[in-house]
C-alpha cells in the first residue's frame, strides 16, 4: 500500500519531534492538506504554510509582510523582489492580494517520490534567506 505525501510528512514530523505545525484537511477535489506554522524573523512571526495534495506539486508559502505594498513604494519594492527572484531558484517573491509580499516555493513531488526531508531543507533555506534579507526588504517597504 502506498503512503500519501501527507502520511510521509506526518511521519517525518513525528520522528523528528517537529510539532510547530497545525494540520487542516481541505474538502476539495485535490484532497488538499494544509500545514500551518510561523517563521520567526526579526521579531516577526511570518505565516507559513505547506500544501500537500493530489497534484504533482508541494507548495510552501510564506507571507513575508501583509498589506505593505502601496502606490508610494510599489516600484521600488517590486524592483527589489525582482532582483531577488533572479538570484534564487527554489523560491520566488511576488506581490499578493491587498499589497502582501509573499514568497512561494513549488516542489514537484508524487506520493511515491515524496521526500519530507527535502521539504524541511527548503524551509530551512527560506528561513536562512529571510533572516538575512527581511531587514533589507523592509527598508525598501518603508522607503529607507
Amino acid at each position: 500500500m502506498k503512503m500519501s505525501k501527507a502520511a510521509k510528512f506526518d511521519e517525518f514530523l513525528s520522528s523528528n519531534n517537529i510539532n510547530c505545525f497545525s494540520k487542516e484537511e481541505i474538502d476539495n477535489e485535490m484532497h488538499s492538506i494544509v500545514y500551518r506554522a510561523h517563521m520567526e524573523v526579526s521579531s516577526q512571526n511570518l505565516p507559513t504554510m505547506i500544501v500537500l495534495d493530489d497534484s504533482i506539486y508541494t507548495m510552501i508559502q510564506v507571507r513575508v509582510a501583509a498589506g505593505v505594498v502601496n502606490a508610494g513604494n510599489r516600484e521600488g519594492v517590486l524592483m527589489h523582489i525582482n532582483e531577488l527572484n533572479k538570484k534564487y531558484k527554489v523560491f520566488k517573491y511576488y506581490e499578493g492580494d491587498n499589497g502582501d509580499i509573499c514568497l512561494d516555493s513549488c516542489i514537484t513531488t508524487t506520493d511515491e517520490g515524496f521526500e519530507a526531508p527535502v521539504i524541511h531543507t527548503v524551509i530551512d533555506v527560506i528561513l536562512k534567506h529571510l533572516v538575512e534579507e527581511y531587514p533589507v526588504l523592509m527598508r525598501k517597504v518603508w522607503g529607507n
